[in-house]
């Protein structure tokens, strides 16, 4: 089916989305269904395997039984949805020994067995959304000591959601695959912010004599008028505010001891009147 075609990179063999994403599956349902559905988690598309026997519900490609794939990239990964039953898919490849080899995976099973030409293996799922990436050569190398040639055809199981089937050459991270490979899109490229260190501008003191006069403080963007008082209506305000320079104030001085109080002065003493003398008049002797 895929033989003749160029395989290097990514082969996509089953997409959610799209006009007719079951074109070279054929499909198989007893108590199930299989139908296309819009899943919220990743706002698309998907396909919802679901029935109540894992065996009896399921899609297998090629479509025919008698094709086969011819898929040679050796890894196969699958993104599915973990719907908390039981599930499981199968492979089947054919390694450089010419012998046909099935690889079944599910969630049920709980020790691997290798069988000559069937190899069970138990497989876990996280919730939710899940990546599951499939190295058919290690596999292939390590269960039956042969190299792993192509893959003839590929069976996925109820119960389960589907948005993408797809082969690669090697595993790519998450930023090598293309925006459709991925689960959520492209991842959003997170940068620091550079640090910017600003130096924020000081705030001028307000101007004493606005203050006593009672007026507002020059605003940061205004220039303040550098005149102060009235002055001649020709002369006009300087450019540059300069600031008023500061009044020093001579520290008062210390209050001066209290002086002694003087003595009361001693009251002067009474001047004693002087001695009175009876006034004579002069006699005269009469002879």
């Amino acid at each position: 089916m895929f033989r003749s075609a160029y395989q290097k990179g990514f082969l996509t063999v089953f997409y959610s989305v799209g006009s007719s994403p079951l074109d070279n599956w054929s499909s198989y349902t007893k108590n199930g269904y299989i139908k296309r559905i819009y899943d919220e988690d990743i706002k698309s598309l998907v396909l919802e395997i679901m029935g109540s026997n894992v065996s009896t519900t399921f899609i297998h490609c090629p479509s025919e039984c008698k094709q086969q794939l011819g898929i040679k990239l050796p890894f196969l990964v699958l993104l599915i949805k973990n719907m908390h039953k039981y599930f499981c898919f199968e492979v089947k490849i054919q390694d450089d020994q010419r012998f046909m080899r099935r690889f079944r995976v599910s969630n049920f099973q709980s020790k691997t067995s290798v069988k000559p030409f069937c190899t069970a293996m138990p497989m876990g799922m996280s919730p939710g959304w899940n990546q599951i990436q499939f190295n058919l050569a290690d596999f292939t190398r390590r269960a039956y000591g042969s190299n792993y040639l192509e893959t003839v055809s590929l069976q996925v199981h109820a119960n389960v959601r589907i948005r993408r089937i797809y082969f690669a050459d090697k595993l790519y991270t998450e930023a090598e695959l293309p925006n459709d490979y991925r689960l959520m899109g492209k991842p959003k490229d997170f940068k620091k912010p550079e640090k910017q260190f600003k130096v924020q501008a000081t705030a001028r003191p307000p101007s004493p004599l606005n203050t006593a006069r009672g007026e507002p403080a020059p605003s940061k963007g205004e220039e303040p008028d550098a005149t102060v008082g009235p002055g001649p209506a020709s002369e006009p305000p300087t450019e540059a505010y300069s600031e008023p320079e500061p009044v020093l104030q001579k520290a008062p001085s210390p209050p001066p001891p209290p002086a002694a109080e003087p003595e009361p002065a001693a009251a002067p003493a009474a001047e004693e009147p002087a001695p009175q003398t009876e006034a004579t008049e002069p006699t005269e002797a009469y002879y």
